[in-house]
């Protein structure tokens, strides 16, 4: 039915488009024509005010809408016929009513087929529409040279608001329609509309349109820069580039900018390396190593091994922990970094102006900084916390002793890969969070996966509590939790580890009294090119956000060392596109783009495919069938908008599609590329061939069916 009304709705625009020309009103949008009527016309009007107004304004209307090309001869008609002041406003109403039917027509009949067909690519567009489409709207009208139905139809594609197109174009066209109204009313002088659009009045336009852009950038340009006029530049620099952290963001950033020949110095206040090294990837994925192995062991008869089991001391697995820690600290070191042309010094620093750092007793210039201090875990305001012994991921690697019950407050990936590794060491642990599910911003079906495994390994969720307070109560540590139906409970544990989110490191840093604005959740904010506030200071990594991954802090890194060594010159936007994360449980959950979730939240037509691990020989062999390959495509095409990947290896497979999405490789060049066997990579492969069986040409199939059998007779 839909599709019969819209084949209706095209016909009658077909037909008035034809029947336009067919009936010989295209005479009226003749500038030549309209000049030798001019009288006839006028003197109608006369006779016949209100019959003539309102027949102008229908045909006015009607052309409008179905895309006529000659507004400005029948602008240049009405002040001609009307005059100027009853010409604008015949012209402006007409004009407005007929663009917003355009318009309509334009969303009814293109913008689901276009949407579903570019879902992928005007992500970002529909974003900034729904944002600032007013501004757009407005900047466009206002530019006469920018084609008047183009716009119409255009619009017409995006999710701008009907109202808020009308209010818009009756005002963005009205300094056009005065003119040429104005224009029409001295017809006998215009022997071309160029002479009323000339180069200067078109570029007048022009400026007028950008005038808005103009007011919304430069006061911000202005106030960037006047903040350097507050301070006194140094004549002479000791360094090109100052990075203040030495976590991963600072390490790559120091890296960069000596393997470019700057004089770089790299200041930290605690230990090479960051959180990444001490508190993060590196001891979270040593104890998840130690954890998987004793899991492996209960499995053994799955292997057709009839018992195989393990002493252990937890100690003794934490001192582990801390022999990797060592292992690669020097990769992150002084002397390594030294050798590397980096300037290291162990020291607090503060900003004092855009250009100079205290360091001590000694203030150091720079011709750029860059603030790359990291985060620290949040620790939650809760009644009665300090009473009880709690950690952080931060903190809990100091622990020696095994908790009998470990509370766990916070269901994202830390609060689930530190759980299962705990329970899986001996451990009674209780995760608790106040959302409905573990992982809520990860795909539901993973996740439900997830929950199924951590239930298996002894893991008590208690999804939707909050922790109301603690306590001790005969020396026992006792929290008191709130559900969300009302229902208090009270759990007795031993250790309660917070893993509910971090905070950016700015305090003490000078940053704020220096005019460097920070975001909502805390973080320093940054513009496309990493750079803050103040025009000689960037930020990147944790500080910075939102992604607080080491992948993406040395990602950043490399944008905020560039645009500040090289910024002069030319300046590169971050790429915030493909941003893949893993979470380390058992199974693993990796994923890239959007989920199923998200892309609906953003209201993009896709199409899933989806590959189970129990298809793959590899996953067979090695006895980890659970598991799947979940592909969103734009629908109809090959182009990956989003992977999750759950099961053994996730993240071994993931970066084949990150590469993909990176460089706009659909699943067909997938397809068409050998992967070795067995192996895990070939889910990869076998999704684009699940993909490729979903669209196979069924009538070429059918004219190859009939072929073959043609040529066995």
């Amino acid at each position: 039915m839909f599709k019969s009304r819209k084949a209706c709705l095209i016909g009658l625009v077909a037909l008035l488009f034809v029947g336009f020309y067919w009936l010989g009103f295209d005479q009226y949008i003749d500038l030549t024509v309209l000049k030798e009527k001019n009288d006839e016309l006028a003197a109608y009007y006369i006779a016949n005010p209100w019959q003539t107004s309102a027949w102008f304004f229908v045909f006015y209307i009607i052309s409008t809408a179905i895309s006529i090309p000659g507004a400005s001869i029948l602008t240049l008609a009405a002040g001609a016929i009307f005059g100027l002041f009853w010409g604008v406003i015949l012209v402006s109403f007409a004009s407005t009513i007929g663009a917003s039917l355009a318009f309509l027509l334009s969303r009814y009949i293109l913008k689901e087929t276009v949407q579903l067909k570019f879902s992928d690519k005007l992500t970002d567009v529909n974003a900034g529409i729904k944002k600032e489409g007013a501004f757009y709207l407005f900047t466009l009208r206002l530019i006469v040279l920018f084609p008047f139905w183009l716009v119409n139809l255009l619009m017409g594609l995006t999710p701008i608001k009907l109202r808020t197109y009308f209010w818009v174009s009756q005002l963005g066209m009205l300094p056009a329609t005065i003119l040429f109204v104005n224009a029409g009313t001295q017809l006998t002088k215009v022997e071309q509309v160029s002479d009323v659009l000339s180069p200067a009045v078109a570029i007048s336009f022009a400026l007028l349109g950008l005038f808005p852009l103009f007011a919304k950038t430069v006061p911000t340009i202005i106030r960037r820069y006047k903040i350097l006029t507050s301070y006194k530049k140094p004549k002479v620099f000791d360094y090109n580039l100052v990075v203040i952290g030495g976590g991963s963001a600072g390490l790559v950033s120091a890296y960069l900018a000596a393997a470019v020949n700057a004089k770089v110095l790299l200041i930290e206040k605690n230990k090479m390396g960051g959180d990444c090294l001490y508190s993060g990837c590196v001891p979270s994925k040593s104890l998840i190593k130690s954890s998987r192995f004793l899991a492996e062991l209960s499995r053994s008869k799955h292997y057709g091994i009839n018992s195989a089991s393990a002493e252990f001391d937890f100690a003794e697995v934490m001192e582990r922990v801390s022999s990797v820690i060592k292992q690669i600290e020097p990769h992150d070191s002084v002397e390594r970094y030294t050798q590397l042309g980096v300037e290291c010094m162990k020291a607090e620093a503060r900003v004092l102006s855009p250009w100079e750092i205290a360091v001590g007793d000694r203030i150091i210039s720079s011709r750029h900084i860059i603030v790359a201090t990291g985060a620290k875990p949040r620790i939650p305001t809760i009644e009665g916390v300090d009473q009880v012994p709690y950690y952080t991921s931060d903190t809990i690697w100091s622990l020696r002793e095994q908790p009998k019950h470990l509370l766990v407050v916070g269901a994202g990936p830390i609060g689930c890969e530190l759980g299962q590794s705990f329970s899986r060491l001996g451990s009674k642990v209780t995760l608790i969070d106040n959302a409905d599910r573990i992982m809520p911003s990860e795909d539901e079906e993973s996740v439900g996966v997830l929950r199924t495994h951590l239930e298996h390994d002894g893991v008590e969720l208690k999804l939707q509590y909050s922790v109301d307070s603690f306590a001790m109560d005969n020396n026992q540590c006792v929290a008191t939790l709130k559900s969300a139906q009302g229902k208090p409970l009270k759990l007795i544990f031993d250790v309660v580890l917070f893993a509910v989110g971090r905070e950016a490191n700015v305090a003490g840093l000078g940053l704020q009294e220096l005019g460097v604005q920070l975001t909502q959740s805390g973080t320093i904010k940054v513009d496309k090119y990493m750079r803050t506030h103040v025009p000689t200071i960037y930020a990147c990594g944790d500080v910075a956000g939102p992604y607080q991954f080491t992948h993406t802090a040395a990602h950043f890194a490399w944008y905020s060392v560039v645009n500040s060594l090289f910024g002069d010159f030319w300046r590169f936007k971050a790429d915030r596109r493909v941003i893949p994360r893993v979470t380390f449980t058992e199974p693993e959950i990796a994923s890239v783009g959007y989920n199923e979730q998200s892309a609906k939240a953003a209201g993009l037509q896709i199409e899933t495919t989806k590959f189970e691990f129990n298809e793959l020989d590899r996953a067979i062999v090695e006895g980890k069938t659970e598991g799947f390959v979940k592909v969103l495509t734009a629908a109809g095409k090959d182009h990956i908008l989003g992977v999750t990947i759950v099961g053994e290896h996730a993240g071994e497979i993931l970066p084949e599609f990150v590469l993909a999405m990176k460089h706009g490789l659909g699943l067909n060049k997938i397809l068409a590329t050998i992967h070795v066997y067995p192996t895990w990579a070939e889910a990869s492969k076998y999704t684009a061939g699940v993909w490729k069986k979903n669209h196979q040409p069924t009538k070429l199939l059918k004219i190859l069916k009939r072929y073959h059998l043609a040529r066995r007779s």
